[in-house]
């Protein structure tokens, strides 16, 4: 089963809605933070790092030996990565989406592919729970492939809870695309309704059965629960504003170890959603 958190804006405690399921549901469990431009999700997980790998990602390689400079390579390359200028071949490597297509088209086998540094992905544990996280490169701007790469370490037999990017922009879908739920967090205000509402557009292109929790549920006014009831949209947890809570969040201590009441109701939002899961695929 795989549950990607998300929000359409950031500050809404995506992240803390995340680490606090895992940490209720506790052994068996796996971690993903997709959210690599800023991962934040070890600073309540606290996981111990066993390894470090080095991501990169294909960027064409030209053998101006081989090269005709037939313009064959500039033609297919729609994001201007790859261009011939008299006998030169410039090549912009932050512009490249790694297709392969100027290789496939090149009459002369001149070009070939080499890597270029996209980030880092984090392996650990921590209390049963593997933890994985990417790390985007500074200054780097391609974000979905190693998005797509701390995916790929997913096990199939655990429950993966991924903390996705804010927002609904490429990072999210990558990072929503082919998981069983998206679990939403919001707040109660005008700005969190205005992204929600972007938010629940693009879980409906995708598909996925859905569901929303609403944080600090007791400031700002009721549109955000209104909306939820025309979108049959369910509310599956609402977590009040407490001093308390705040305090824990900000010295990076979890809901659910200080305050034990919280361990049953993070559990109980897994069992609903686990139950709309299973309801869907006996529809379907």
């Amino acid at each position: 089963m795989i549950i990607s958190v998300a929000s359409g804006k950031g500050g809404t405690g995506k992240t803390t809605i995340s680490t606090n399921m895992a940490l209720a549901l506790g052994s068996g469990v796996e971690f993903l933070d997709c959210d690599v431009e800023e991962p934040n999700a070890h600073l309540f997980l606290k996981p111990v790092i066993e390894r470090t790998e080095l991501v990169t990602t294909p960027i064409p390689l030209v053998d101006l030996e081989k090269c005709t400079y037939c313009r064959k390579c500039s033609a297919i390359c729609r994001f201007n990565a790859i261009t011939v200028v008299s006998h030169k071949v410039l090549i912009f490597p932050e512009l490249c989406h790694s297709c392969g297509g100027c290789m496939v088209v090149c009459p002369e086998g001149a070009i070939t592919e080499t890597g270029r540094e996209l980030g880092e992905i984090n392996f650990g544990a921590r209390n049963g729970i593997r933890f994985i996280n990417g790390r985007l490169r500074v200054g780097e701007s391609m974000s979905p492939p190693l998005i797509k790469r701390v995916r790929s370490e997913a096990d199939p037999e655990k429950v993966t809870i991924i903390d996705a990017p804010p927002g609904t922009s490429c990072p999210v879908i990558a990072a929503m695309n082919g998981a069983d739920f998206v679990l939403m967090v919001t707040e109660p205000t005008p700005f969190g309704l205005h992204d929600l509402k972007l938010a629940v557009e693009t879980v409906k292109l995708l598909g996925i059965p859905s569901g929303l929790v609403v944080n600090r549920s007791d400031i700002g006014d009721q549109e955000v629960f209104a909306y939820a009831e025309r979108e049959q949209l369910p509310v599956l947890l609402t977590i009040p504003f407490e001093r308390r809570i705040a305090e824990a969040y900000s010295q990076g201590r979890s809901i659910v170890e200080e305050f034990p009441e919280w361990k049953e109701r993070f559990c109980e939002l897994f069992h609903k959603i686990e139950t709309i899961i299973q309801k869907r695929s006996t529809t379907v």
